[in-house]
């Protein structure tokens, strides 16, 4: 078996920014990705638009054209699947990592697919394939789910949207304009800041006028399949309920990490010990990428802020093997 210079764990946009590195580089590379190209993009709501331009979203130096001035999920994908196709980048798809360990200065790999023997390992893995779970009653009921595609499916129906990210206002505003009478439960005070700019006032000014209807200061405490109970400032609330869109965040893949025998911080953050000057962890050859070194704070990195890891780490990887 040819051992590998370097092996990348996830086919984002970050992870083919590796590998487009390592083939610049003259590394030989594969990249592991277990679902489909850009699988957590793919898995984004459908009438999904971008905070960043499309230029701040763009890998290889392949220009990202769009017709929109901020770009859609639709267009990434397109622009992600070019990029790959470019540079015939060596991406193995619907493959997930199941064993690591190291002998010697060498990583084995075992995936569903095959072995994999590489000097050094990327983990770019993203964050959006594990919610954050809630743990009330009622929160592994069909009605209830993590993730939101499309708001067709629940025209005409009572939907309580949780949180009051981009993502839950997104899904609350679009559900509601296909009929859906919505209600929110925001465990702050209000609409949060880092919602995009142009649709703060949108749900803002829906909730003034009563369209929507917002608990702040709130929790979803029990879901059953008719109702649901909101403990509010006010006391607990019942009300009708067909579905829950429970989009409370994600988080990386920590069990990945400590399988891999990652150092992580031992506060809430869960912070993965990396060198920011190169993205080496606490296990030599092994790097992080992407947003799965802010731990819990998935707000902290984004594909603009992220693609010099890919840099820093190929850079580091040359220097190591050269030695």
């Amino acid at each position: 078996m040819d051992v590998l210079d370097v092996f990348v764990i996830g086919g984002g946009p970050i992870g083919l920014t590796c590998g487009i590195e390592a083939q610049q580089a003259g590394l030989t590379y594969v990249i592991v990705e277990k679902g489909c190209l850009v699988n957590s993009l793919y898995n984004y709501p459908k009438n999904m638009t971008f905070f960043s331009t499309s230029e701040k979203l763009e890998i290889g130096g392949v220009p990202f054209v769009s017709t929109n001035i901020k770009p859609t999920r639709s267009e990434a994908l397109e622009y992600y699947r070019r990029v790959a196709l470019k540079f015939s980048l060596k991406v193995r798809l619907f493959e997930t990592v199941v064993q690591v360990e190291k002998r010697a200065d060498i990583y084995h790999i075992s995936t569903s697919k095959g072995q994999y023997q590489a000097r050094n390992v990327v983990v770019s893995t993203g964050f959006y394939d594990i919610p954050n779970t809630m743990n009330i009653p009622g929160e592994h009921l069909s009605k209830l789910t993590h993730y939101y595609k499309d708001p067709h499916y629940y025209a005409m129906q009572n939907v309580i949207v949780v949180g009051a990210s981009n993502s839950s206002v997104d899904a609350a505003l679009e559900t509601y304009r296909k009929g859906a009478r919505v209600t929110m439960v925001v465990r702050d005070a209000e609409i949060s800041q880092r919602v995009k700019y142009w649709v703060r006032p949108d749900i803002i000014n829906r909730i003034k006028e009563g369209s929507i209807k917002a608990y702040f200061n709130s929790t979803l405490t029990d879901v059953r399949p008719f109702d649901a109970d909101i403990l509010t400032p006010e006391g607990l609330v019942t009300i009708p309920n067909d579905f829950v869109l429970a989009l409370t965040g994600y988080r990386p893949d920590f069990k990945l990490l400590k399988k891999f025998g990652v150092k992580l911080s031992e506060d809430e953050k869960l912070f993965p010990e990396h060198d920011p000057e190169t993205m080496e962890t606490n296990q030599k050859g092994l790097y992080l990428a992407g947003v799965v070194c802010g731990g819990m704070d998935t707000h902290l990195w984004f594909i603009e802020n992220s693609r010099e890891h890919a840099v820093k780490i190929i850079r580091n990887c040359v220097l190591q093997l050269v030695k």
